[in-house]
Parts: C-alpha cells; sequence; structure tokens
C-alpha cells in the first residue's frame, strides 16, 4: 500500500473541531465584552477601603457646605447687635450663644468658616503652584537645580511666623488703602502664607521628576525630537500628580491654621469680620464664664484640620500604584 493510499484510509475524528474554528468560552466572551478599566476607578476603589479616608471626606463636604449653605438656612446677621440679649447660652434662638455684644455666634461661625475656607483653600492653590513649578523646573533642568534647591533650602530655614508677622505689619496698610479693608488683608494673609508654605511640595515634586525623567518613555519621546515643555506638560506632570494632589490636601490644613494664629494674635482680619481665629481671639477673655465661645471655633478648626489631613491619608494610599489593588 502507498502512501497516498494510507492517508485515504484514515478517517478524521468528527468530535473535534479544528483550532482555527474553535468558538471562545462563555469567560472569555464576557472578559473581552467588559470595558477596560480606567485608573481613576481603581484610585477610587482603593480609596473606598480606607475608612478613615471616607470619613474625613464626608465630615469635610459637610463642614463646607455647612458654612456656605447654612447661612440661606440661618438668616442672622452675623454683624447685627442686639445689647439686651448679649452674653446669652444656648437656647432656641441662638444654639450657640451670643456674644459680649449680642451677636449671634452661630451666624458668625458659619461667616467665620467661609473666610477660614477661602483663606486655606486660595492660599493652598498658590502654594502648590509656586512648589510645582519650582519642583519640576529644578528636576527636569539640572543647571537650576543647585539655585532653586538652596533657595528652598533658605525659606525652609526662615522662621515662619515672625516672617508673617513682619509682612502683615509692613504690608497691611499699603494693601487695604489701594484694595480695601476686608479685602486687602484677604491678599495679604493669603500671599503671606501661599509664599511661606511651597517648600514641601518644591521638594517631593523634584524628587519624583527626578526619578521620572529617566524613565524609557521620556527618553523615547526625547529621542523623536520632543520639545522639553511638550516633555514636561504630557509625561512629566501627569506622572507627579499623587503628590501633588496629596500636597494639596495638607496645604488647606496648614493654612487654615496658620490663618488662624494670625486672626488670635490680633493680626489678621478687622475684629467685626469674623473667622475661626478671631472668635477664639474675643473668646479668650471670658473663657472662664463662657467657655463655649472658644469650644465652637476650637472644634471647627480642629474638625476641619482632622478631616483634611485623614483625606490626603487616604489620597497617598490610593494614588500609590504600589498599594492599590492590595
Amino acid at each position: 500500500m502507498t502512501d497516498h493510499d494510507r492517508t485515504d484510509t484514515l478517517v478524521p475524528d468528527e468530535g473535534l473541531a479544528p483550532a482555527s474554528t474553535a468558538l471562545p468560552t462563555t469567560d472569555v466572551m464576557e472578559e473581552l465584552a467588559t470595558p477596560p478599566r480606567s485608573q481613576w476607578r481603581d484610585v477610587w476603589d482603593q480609596f473606598k477601603t480606607h475608612k478613615g479616608a471616607m470619613l474625613g471626606a464626608m465630615l469635610f463636604i459637610f463642614i463646607v457646605a455647612a458654612v456656605y449653605l447654612g447661612p440661606y438656612i440661618w438668616t442672622i446677621d452675623p454683624t447685627q447687635i442686639d445689647i439686651r440679649a448679649r452674653n446669652q447660652g444656648p437656647s432656641l434662638a441662638h444654639p450657640f450663644g451670643t456674644d459680649q455684644l449680642g451677636r449671634d455666634i452661630m451666624a458668625r461661625m458659619m461667616a467665620g468658616g467661609q473666610t477660614s475656607v477661602s483663606v486655606g483653600i486660595t492660599a493652598m492653590l498658590l502654594a502648590l503652584l509656586l512648589g510645582s513649578l519650582i519642583g519640576v523646573v529644578a528636576g527636569f533642568f539640572k543647571r537650576l537645580d543647585g539655585p532653586l534647591m538652596r533657595l528652598t533650602d533658605l525659606f525652609l530655614a526662615l522662621p515662619l511666623l515672625p516672617l508673617l508677622l513682619v509682612m502683615m505689619l509692613l504690608f497691611r496698610e499699603p494693601l487695604s488703602a489701594a484694595f480695601g479693608l476686608e479685602r486687602g488683608i484677604f491678599i495679604l494673609i493669603v500671599t503671606a502664607i501661599g509664599v511661606t508654605s511651597w517648600m514641601p511640595t518644591a521638594r517631593i515634586v523634584r524628587g519624583d521628576v527626578l526619578a521620572i525623567k529617566e524613565r524609557e518613555f521620556v527618553l523615547a519621546a526625547r529621542s523623536i525630537g520632543t520639545s522639553n515643555t511638550q516633555i514636561i506638560t504630557r509625561h512629566i506632570l501627569p506622572n507627579v500628580l499623587s503628590p501633588i494632589m496629596v500636597s494639596a490636601t495638607l496645604g488647606i490644613a496648614t493654612a487654615i491654621i496658620t490663618e488662624s494664629a494670625l486672626s488670635f494674635l490680633g493680626l489678621g482680619f478687622p475684629p467685626d469680620f469674623p473667622t475661626w481665629g478671631r472668635l477664639l481671639f474675643d473668646g479668650v477673655d471670658y473663657l472662664q464664664q463662657y467657655p463655649e465661645r472658644v469650644f465652637w471655633p476650637g472644634l471647627a478648626i480642629s474638625l476641619t484640620v482632622l478631616s483634611v489631613n485623614y483625606l490626603g491619608d487616604g489620597l497617598r494610599d490610593a494614588l500609590d500604584p504600589r498599594i492599590r489593588g492590595r
């Protein structure tokens, strides 16, 4: 029998289909039909597992909503003086009591919260802008690394509180004359806090940029003639976003505490313009008779700072790819 005849006598197994015509299994079909998960979805899933961060986020959202939306519900004017109702304790008409001039403390807490939170967020944005800019430039351009880092070390060596006091004394009157008393002091406090709190962000961003600029995708982009500006905006900045966001949350807490300290020392906003620090300062003289006047603004500052710190802790864990997915 020839090889050709032997081949003709072979009967193929009809129960097995060729590999090229085999149908994919149900699990494979479901996997192919599932859309790819985004990075931010993974970040959110990791963030949800951090109970402290979730509690901090809800508490911070509640505080912000209370101070900005509360005045639409509690419509008492925080500057309204009623001498006959002065130094009253908590009641239905005044849940937090009244001060020495009969002003409603709950309304003043809301108005003061608007100022303190606004100062914290605005000063954080300024510090974040300066720190990110200096950090990226120092990390990417080797010639500028030394001078910019020595400048950062110089600012870190300066005593923060005395420097803020000097700035307040030097620029308070000129800015108040140029922009008005309240707006001028707001600009001065935000600027003073922003230009004295950018250094930690700059050092963190610089360290990440030094590592990222040696990665393969950056070297490939440079090899095809991509400009430095495009490399920074397209490849460097998106990869240093996580430490920037963490610094942003922690910067809000630092700015709120600094503004409260300045107002407590009497160098912040004017007495008729409430902030949480100013309410603390006004309540010190009545601490023994009316301790709740110090308790409420102190509690608001503590809860806000604590919630922001927990929020930053959760963001740090969620944005770290080495922790995400554990």
